[in-house]
């Protein structure tokens, strides 16, 4: 059976709003038990007097009429910060009639004190943080802080982690990624990280708005290809451009690349015709072809080979003398000198390539027939050597050293004639550059699977 409907007068209904407005919202089923009535009708009652004011309560059969909105004292009053903590500060040390007393000349009541002071024994100095600030006690507000920017921190370590090597490349490159990755770090968060403006990408981003996904593309390809090109210093052809841009993640075919170079006029440095100087005609020690073109090798120290070329200056010429592991093609030493004998060319590069890489095992050291290699000293040095074998090239037989030639045609290609004649002291400083930093270390070998040599000795745990 159902409860009897139970009728409120009008001044209960409005007591019951006036009350409720004291209290927090949350704190509505707390009033409503103390009158004996639920919830649902203190929030209708509220949500009547909003809307009519006066009017709300007219009893039975009467019409709610839009009356004059009562302004009660009871009206929500926002406190500040230092009025509710030095409420608290004044409520310690009161007994039950100084504590009503206080309410009154504050002019609050029992529970928003006592509930301030509940709050203020809790969270301390960080109970009164404002509308919308989570109340967090001030020993662990420093903590909190840490936290936050060690997760800040973190977020940053893992956009520079997939986007620090687009640093070092064109701005292209950069907007690219930052386009990629904003719907999950945000466009903000990984230009601070990245150490660039926003600005600068969205100024990119309006300006490719306009401009279909297939032509973005190729303006893309096009920009990242001069860049490498002109990051190689103009010695990197479309087969080697092309790779570099699939190590950056970029799939794009050789003939593409071509074709793009084309048509923005890029072309590396053509091959020129060049003197040999071998000079065969002795009657100095000579060995056969040992190494017979046997170019691939399977562990370094196993088989170097040799040659010299000679290199134009201001003033006359400088005599570059190699020496180049198979395994790897490392220059592992090297000598400039101003004459051709051979305590200025095979001596000082034989010492510097035993100083670089150690011969531990049987090693064969081809070379072809020059003086400079045939010559007695010489030879007496390497018989002394238990692990050397000697030998030598064909006579007028290029091809049976054509590595050693290989580097030579590379250094001329893309360095002796890409400059103007230097002076003798000018040109070491360009050749040491080319072998130690360029040749050594950063150009793409197409015997290497197009890896660098660096890359290539990584791999197979060559010191």
């Amino acid at each position: 059976m159902k409860p009897p409907y139970k009728i409120y007068e009008r001044t209960f209904k409005e007591n019951a709003v006036k009350l409720s407005y004291e209290k927090d919202y949350c704190q509505i089923p707390e009033l409503a038990k103390e009158l004996e009535i639920v919830p649902s009708l203190i929030r209708r009652w509220r949500k009547e007097f909003e809307q009519f004011g006066t009017g709300s309560f007219p009893g039975i059969g009467g019409i709610k009429l839009n009356g004059e909105k009562k302004s009660y004292k009871y009206e929500k009053k926002i406190y500040d910060y230092n009025f509710k903590e030095n409420a608290v500060n004044l409520s310690y040390g009161l007994d039950s009639r100084q504590f009503s007393k206080l309410e009154k000349e504050l002019g609050i009541s029992q529970h928003l004190l006592s509930k301030w002071r509940k709050e203020y024994k809790e969270f301390g100095t960080g109970s009164f943080r404002g509308c919308g600030n989570a109340r967090v006690h001030p020993e662990k507000e420093k903590v909190i802080e840490l936290e936050k920017k060690l997760k800040i921190a973190e977020l940053n370590y893992e956009i520079l982690k997939k986007g620090g090597q687009y640093l070092f490349q064109d701005d292209e490159m950069i907007y690219k990624f930052i386009e990629d990755n904003e719907q999950i770090y945000t466009a903000k968060r990984i230009a601070i990280a990245l150490g660039i403006g926003e600005g600068r990408y969205q100024r990119w981003k309006k300006r490719m708005k306009n401009v279909s996904k297939t032509q973005r593309r190729v303006l893309f390809l096009k920009k990242v290809i001069a860049s490498t090109f002109y990051n190689a210093k103009q010695r990197y052809g479309s087969p080697r451009i092309s790779k570099e841009l699939e190590n950056q993640g970029i799939k794009i075919s050789k003939g593409q690349v071509a074709n793009y170079m084309k048509q923005l006029g890029l072309r590396c440095i053509r091959t020129r015709r060049y003197k040999v100087t071998t000079d065969s005609s002795h009657n100095c020690y000579v060995v056969p072809n040992l190494l017979n073109r046997q170019f691939i090798v399977d562990e370094p120290a196993k088989v170097w080979v040799s040659d010299i070329t000679y290199i134009q200056t201001l003033k006359g010429f400088l005599y570059l003398t190699i020496i180049l592991d198979l395994f790897d093609r490392k220059i592992i030493g090297w000598h400039l000198s101003t004459g051709l004998s051979s305590r200025e060319t095979a001596f000082p590069a034989w010492s510097m390539a035993c100083k670089n890489r150690k011969i531990t095992k049987e090693l064969l050291f081809h070379s072809d027939r020059g003086v400079q290699y045939a010559n007695k000293r010489f030879t007496r040095m390497l018989h002394a050597n238990k692990f050397v074998r000697r030998s030598m090239s064909r006579k007028a037989n290029t091809i049976d050293n054509v590595v050693a030639e290989s580097f030579f045609k590379t250094l001329k290609v893309e360095l002796i004639h890409r400059i103007n004649i230097l002076t003798r002291k000018e040109m070491k400083v360009e050749i040491f550059e080319f072998i130690e930093n360029w040749y050594n270390k950063e150009r793409l070998h197409s015997t290497l699977n197009y890896k660098t040599i660096a890359e290539f000795d990584r791999l197979n745990n060559v010191k």
